[in-house]
């Protein structure tokens, strides 16, 4: 293997992580049961998730693969560890809302996310400018979607 194919091989490996998680969370897509719910007027049409998901796992897969790079820096273990963990606590929200209908239990998931995803992109940021940029519109991304599911919780 070329030192050309190796980083490219790994840049592979962090976006089947990213997409791997992406087509977990896909088999909870909103039906009947969500066309039902009193939603908040911010609330996007159902065709805007899609390619805004596509485009952040897209960027989060970047910049954990930024971070895989420099994995022999100080802080870029902890940051992976960190990304992970916000990875699932990803996937967990679309099981508890789509797939258990649990808007609290998912309302708590979105929040816990969003506390790790803060310290994700922070400590991205200690790794590589380029990667903690890469994980802000995600972040942003979360926390529009965590007023959206406290919003259909107070509303339901």
């Amino acid at each position: 293997m070329t030192r050309t194919e190796r980083p490219l091989l790994s840049l592979l490996g962090w976006l089947a992580l990213c997409f791997g998680v992406a087509t977990f969370a896909a088999q909870f897509t909103p039906g009947d049961w969500y066309a039902g719910l009193a939603r908040p007027p911010w609330t996007p049409p159902n065709w805007v998730f899609a390619p805004v998901w596509t485009a952040l796992y897209v960027m989060m897969a970047i910049a954990a693969w930024v971070v895989w790079l420099r994995r022999r820096q100080h802080w870029a273990r902890p940051a992976l560890i960190a990304f992970v963990v916000q990875l699932l606590l990803n996937g967990l929200w679309s099981w508890l809302f789509f797939g258990q209908h649990a808007v609290g239990l998912a309302l708590l998931d979105i929040l816990l996310l969003v506390i790790v995803l803060t310290i994700t992109t922070g400590l991205f940021f200690h790794v590589s400018r380029a990667a903690g940029w890469l994980m802000v519109p995600y972040l942003l991304w979360v926390l529009y979607a965590s007023t959206l599911n406290a919003g259909i919780w107070a509303m339901n």
